[in-house]
């Protein structure tokens, strides 16, 4: 049987390189000797003790099994904050999915849907299988049969058209830089954030650029840190219909009619 590389050592010195720390100060920041830290870099603690490994994976927020499996050195900085923010696609060093999911009789995935007052749950409990068996679930037609898929409910008139207090029902996107520009979105946020329906541009510095289809809101940007799930957009649910102008329809008609009335007054005189 083939032994397989192990790279705890080279891993933690890089990430304590990466955030310009010396041995010293991470030593005394995990109540370790520098001298115990320097053979853990090395590697010559051959047998690093259970609490070594949850240690550094508490301080770096990376899991024990990226922390001994992957090479980090080798990830771009999009995917290691995507790892820093619980999104570890890495766990056995290849591209799984680590979603919490819910299947009926037949063994399918549900679509679990996240109502409103389910949000501040949902951001501590979007892995844990027992908080999403809570939720309300059920099976929709046409559906790919690859993929899973989860509705959550809108609020607030930033993406009129689509009317507000609509069911957006989504994909779950494992890799965010497949996303093409503008790409229709439930992101959500950590903290205190909310969830958000946003059209995404993932841009090559790893921040993540949020813009509404109405024009009135502003663009922004958030860091890949403060992002837990990103979630495509496939279709919407709604009891309203939407509206046939939009508001920047209606701004431009405005516009319009001032520069109108300017044309005429500059006839006149």
């Amino acid at each position: 049987m083939n032994s397989q590389k192990i790279f705890f050592g080279i891993n933690i010195k890089f990430l304590r390189e990466r955030r310009k720390m010396n041995q010293e100060s991470l030593a005394e920041k995990l109540s370790l000797t520098r001298s115990k830290l320097n053979a853990l870099e090395n590697g010559h603690t051959k047998a690093p003790q259970p609490d070594d490994y949850l240690r550094f994976s508490d301080f770096f927020k990376i899991s024990v099994d990226s922390l001994l499996r992957v090479n980090l050195a080798k990830l771009s900085e999009l995917k290691l904050r995507e790892l820093e923010a619980g999104n570890d696609v890495y766990m056995t060093g290849s591209n799984i999915r680590v979603l919490a999911i819910t299947v009926n009789d037949q063994n399918k995935e549900n679509v679990e849907y996240v109502p409103v007052k389910a949000k501040a749950g949902y951001r501590s409990g979007y892995s844990d299988p027992e908080f999403l068996a809570k939720l309300p679930r059920f099976n929709l037609p046409n559906l790919p049969k690859s993929g899973t898929f989860r509705m959550f409910p809108t609020v607030g008139d930033s993406m009129l058209p689509i009317p507000e207090k609509s069911d957006i029902i989504t994909e779950y996107v494992q890799d965010w830089k497949s996303l093409k520009p503008d790409t229709l979105c439930i992101v959500i946020l950590k903290g205190e954030q909310d969830f958000v329906f946003k059209q995404v541009t993932v841009n090559e510095d790893g921040t993540i650029l949020l813009r509404s289809i109405n024009s009135l809101y502003q663009p922004y940007t958030v860091s890949a840190h403060d992002i837990i799930e990103i979630w495509k957009y496939r279709s919407f649910l709604s009891q309203s219909i939407p509206n046939a102008t939009t508001n920047q329809d209606q701004m431009m008609k405005v516009l319009l009619d001032v520069q109108q009335q300017i044309s005429r007054i500059n006839k006149r005189g």
